[in-house]
């Protein structure tokens, strides 16, 4: 239910990055630093469009949930017969597959890099707000974006790899960051949230935290982090700031103290598998998500969900499946890799043949039989769009499910795996929901701890940084491919080698078109 939404009014366009212009920061509007950041309304206002920031960042060019699994072993390109192959650049890592598609993400860039000037902006400024008897909003509210940043960075820096470091409102043309610079602000970042959002009195289920930071939120994306970056990095510390022993304090207190749970059904966290039984957004199992409105328009309101349509059926309505663009049609080794057996198999995969459904072949690419369940868009029993009905622009910029970043099975299994005394109990909590009745225990290893990671969170954009943590020669083994695919109706072989993918280290194109606006400053990524 859509109770609590971000209002995006004319403040939140401080701080936008022209698309002309490397890093530029004019502001859109009349308001201006020399007459605003004066009031703790003021800073509201700032925040929620720090917010807004996050929100969009996937708006336009690819989204990172769905980038990540075209580029696991999760998913292949898709799309349309008749499309570029720009999809399949992404998963074959290889950009001579589209040769004119040479900024894979450059919409997605320049998203980023004008979120986090809103967020540098307004930490600028937190000094010169005349605060009064609200003084405590100054550290709640710093806590807040800080986090933002933080997850806006550790976005970027697992995409790209090598990126500016910047801290500070700037149009200064910075070349890229040693990678571990931008995990030490990132793990401070962090940090600070936990620390000056532990004095709040909120649960997991106060409506007052739906869609706002919680120190919950910041000490699970802390453990992500930590997981990531020494595995990624082969390190046995994040940053020389927190150990191992220092995170799992961190996802353990999440569990002790945050009132999570899981949902007892797993096809209850997803509206298209549960349809009238879905737990709904903001369910107890959400420790942080990206949250999303059907209000999206052409006049400058960007508030839906743009990249779910690309998950869509292509181009057909199947109650409850709505239409979309057939990308990142489902590998047919993920639907196998689940026992019959598992809930969680039906409940995240769309099977065309199991469920009946009449699909027309020969407008999509790539078909495998196998479609994205979780994230997809919805139509009723007559086919039409529940995002229209519920007065979307269109089905394109209208579909409002929220992105479940963070949920508390991954906290779980996070601590599981740095060591927790509990984790055979956290890996069977998992494990029982999946199965029910049919449940037998399983030994916690690191093997056993990711494949349940893989099957818990297939089609999550999680998939592809557990690969990368694994270490580039496991990640290879795993994206390596040779199957067929049904292009346009006709059986084709599928074939994906794994030489750019080591190239790369995994890492995705820095857009060109940034590079030629830094006049060189920054460099490309190898491989690309």
């Amino acid at each position: 239910m859509k109770t609590i939404k971000l209002i995006i009014i004319s403040i939140v366009t401080l701080g936008m990055v022209s698309c002309e212009d490397f890093l530029s920061t004019e502001p859109l509007t009349t308001v201006t630093d020399a007459n605003y950041y004066k009031t703790p309304s003021d800073a509201y206002t700032a925040l929620v469009g720090c917010y807004d920031g996050l929100q969009t960042v996937w708006a336009g060019g690819v989204a990172l949930p769905l980038a990540a699994e075209v580029m696991s072993d999760n998913c292949f390109g898709g799309t349309g017969a008749s499309d570029a192959y720009n999809f399949q650049a992404i998963d074959h890592f290889d950009v001579s597959l589209a040769p004119s598609y040479q900024n894979l993400y450059g919409d997605n860039w320049t998203a980023y890099y004008r979120a986090v000037y809103r967020c540098n902006v307004l930490l600028s400024k937190m000094d010169q707000i005349e605060w009064g008897t609200e003084e405590n909003l100054q550290t709640i509210y710093e806590a807040e974006v800080r986090f933002i940043r933080a997850y806006l960075y550790f976005d970027m820096v697992r995409m790209w790899g090598n990126i500016p470091l910047i801290t500070e409102p700037t149009t200064e043309n910075l070349p890229q960051a040693d990678p571990a610079d931008v995990y030490e602000m990132i793990a401070g970042d962090l940090i600070f949230a936990i620390e000056n959002l532990s004095s709040l009195p909120y649960t997991s289920q106060d409506p007052a935290t739906y869609g706002r930071v919680t120190k919950w939120a910041a000490e699970a994306l802390l453990g992500r982090v930590y997981l990531f970056y020494t595995g990624y990095y082969d390190q046995t510390d994040l940053v020389g700031v927190v150990n191992q022993s220092q995170a799992l304090s961190y996802v353990e207190d999440v569990i002790t103290n945050g009132g999570f749970g899981l949902v007892e059904d797993f096809a209850n966290l997803w509206p298209a598998a549960s349809v009238e039984n879905y737990a709904g957004e903001d369910n107890k199992e959400t420790v942080f998500a990206i949250k999303y409105t059907f209000t999206s328009d052409y006049n400058g309101n960007t508030d839906g969900n743009h990249w779910l349509v690309m998950y869509g059926l292509r181009e057909q309505s199947f109650y409850p499946y709505g239409n979309g663009w057939g990308g990142g049609t489902v590998n047919p080794k993920l639907w196998n890799a689940y026992a019959d057996t598992d809930t969680r198999k039906i409940a995240s995969i769309i099977s065309v043949e199991d469920e009946g459904l009449d699909f027309d072949l020969d407008r999509q690419r790539e078909y495998t039989g196998y479609a994205n369940k979780k994230y997809t868009p919805m139509s009723d029993m007559d086919g039409n769009s529940v995002a229209v009905e519920m007065g979307g622009t269109n089905f394109m910029i209208g579909q409002f499910q929220d992105y479940v970043s963070i949920r508390y099975a991954d906290v779980l299994l996070m601590a599981a795996e740095l060591g927790s005394g509990n984790a055979q109990t956290y890996l069977d909590m998992v494990r029982q929901r999946a199965y029910g009745d049919n449940f037998t225990p399983l030994a916690v290893t690191p093997v056993s701890i990711m494949k349940e990671r893989y099957l818990e969170f297939a089609l999550e954009g999680i998939r592809y940084y557990d690969l990368l943590r694994q270490g580039l020669d496991t990640a290879a083994e795993a994206i390596e491919e040779s199957t067929t695919v049904t292009n346009a109706g006709v059986v084709e072989p599928k074939t994906i080698t794994t030489a750019k993918f080591i190239e790369t280290k995994g890492l995705m194109q820095i857009p060109n078109s940034q590079i030629t606006l830094s006049s060189g400053v920054l460099k490309q990524n190898t491989g690309w």
